[in-house]
């Protein structure tokens, strides 16, 4: 009678084989990865400071820019500090060649101009859409105080500088050796996933917006211009936003513009 040949023995030794022969460096990156997006989910969250943290805070009219710049900064740990460690320490490579360096800044400066040039018209396009307008800013007591919009935005840049260094700076640098130039697509999956549940435009435009910031770090180097791209954009359509609120004008011709002007004048 022939034995099967099947034997759990033998697939867990063949198992550890291949799991031996792999790049360490792409599974700390792939681990890591998954790791911080769900402490992040589960400990660093709105959703988190919502359940465990909100009734300390609810007599206080700032409650929910207190819960964003908790999601902000906890993030900033999430996304930045603890991706950080795990280069310096685990990974043992030098922090720059992560992205966190001025790189090509002439290159840099140039394209992300360029960048804004293209965005900007279009963010004055879609900010005159109802959906966009319920939407942003998401924290809503920002239309209504300028100390509460500055202070969200600031806090929005430590996220968006975190942010942009998860996904540009330690997924996309940490498996460039490996992959090249298929890191860009590789990073722009969880991007654009973690757009889900966003306006649809925003949604599909995160697919150019991924391949674009991955190519524009890869380019230069480095992950500022990408944080200071995306930042503007973000902060352009927050502040477009809340000048259309104030002057009740959602039009997208020239009169609406003029408007617009004269009520932060």
């Amino acid at each position: 009678m022939e034995q099967s040949g099947f034997q759990i023995k033998n697939e867990i030794k063949k198992l550890l084989a291949i799991i031996k022969s792999l790049d360490k460096k792409v599974i700390y990156i792939f681990i890591s990865i998954a790791l911080l997006q769900t402490f992040s989910f589960y400990f660093t969250s709105r959703r988190f400071f919502r359940f465990n943290f909100f009734q300390y805070f609810q007599s206080d009219s700032n409650v929910f820019l207190i819960e964003y710049l908790y999601w902000f900064i906890g993030d900033f740990f999430s996304y930045f500090i603890f991706p950080l460690l795990i280069v310096r320490f685990l990974i043992k490579e030098r922090i720059r060649d992560y992205g966190i360096s001025f790189g090509d800044y002439k290159a840099g400066i140039k394209i992300t101009v360029i960048f804004l040039v293209i965005m900007l018209p279009l963010v004055w396009i879609a900010s005159s859409l109802p959906e966009f307008n319920k939407t942003y800013p998401h924290l809503t007591s920002a239309k209504y105080s300028w100390k509460v919009f500055l202070l969200f935005e600031t806090g929005m840049l430590i996220y968006m500088f975190s942010w942009e260094f998860i996904w540009r700076g330690f997924m996309l640098f940490g498996l460039k050796e490996k992959f090249g130039y298929y890191s860009v697509l590789i990073q722009m999956i969880p991007f654009l996933i973690l757009h889900n549940g966003k306006p649809a435009p925003e949604t599909f435009g995160a697919i150019i917006a991924g391949l674009a910031l991955g190519i524009l770090a890869l380019r230069t180097n480095s992950i500022l211009y990408c944080v200071l791209t995306h930042m503007s954009v973000m902060f352009s359509i927050d502040l477009i936003s809340v000048l259309r609120f104030k002057a009740d004008d959602y039009g997208v011709g020239i009169n609406s513009l003029i408007n617009i002007i004269k009520t932060i004048l």
